[in-house]
């Protein structure tokens, strides 16, 4: 992931918790997502690996095969509009007190093969309120007959959509719960 143009707090965070090694045949990134909502309230959304439709608007159903733990899987149908309908993935981290997700693609009818994902989620303040930072990055094959840029276009464009979902829902939750001010020492 190139840290070019994060700033030394993002920086940090990418390189503690979003470390990807890709293979020749592969391609990485990361996206950040500055949202006005308290982290307790985002993180609230993006642990519910048994619920990702919860923000994530191409998904359109889940189901998680096993009990919620590590190494659990869920099958996630895909609505239409999208080259896939159905995807198999494969809890790989869940910490509630670091705030990361992790998950691994396992199957499934799309091209997105040995796609791995971490997101994490970390407070910050923003014009004097509770905020959180939200970092997403992936590493994943690029698919035959593609082009390392096209792969990381057509990644970079799906997370995006999920993390202004995530923040939109985030945010329209804090303004229910009226989050007060951070008081200034």
């Amino acid at each position: 992931m190139n840290l070019n143009g994060y700033s030394s707090v993002e920086t940090e965070y990418i390189r503690r918790h979003h470390r990807h090694e890709p293979a020749e045949n592969q391609c990485s990134s990361g996206l950040i997502k500055h949202i006005r909502a308290p982290v307790h309230l985002v993180w609230s959304l993006v642990r519910r690996f048994d619920q990702p439709q919860m923000y994530k608007p191409f998904v359109s159903r889940c189901v998680v095969q096993d009990n919620f733990e590590i190494g659990s899987l869920r099958e996630v149908d895909v609505k239409s509009g999208l080259p896939a309908t159905t995807s198999t993935e494969r809890l790989e981290l869940l910490d509630d007190e670091e705030h990361i997700l992790s998950i691994k693609i396992v199957g499934g009818d799309h091209r997105l093969r040995n796609y791995s994902s971490i997101i994490s989620v970390h407070p910050e303040v923003i014009e004097g309120r509770p905020g959180t930072l939200v970092v997403e990055s992936y590493v994943v094959d690029v698919p035959e007959g593609n082009t390392k840029d096209e792969t990381r276009h057509f990644v970079e464009a799906l997370i995006k959509c999920n993390l202004k979902s995530l923040a939109d829902i985030s945010e329209r939750l804090a303004v229910q719960d009226r989050t007060e001010p951070i008081e200034q020492f």
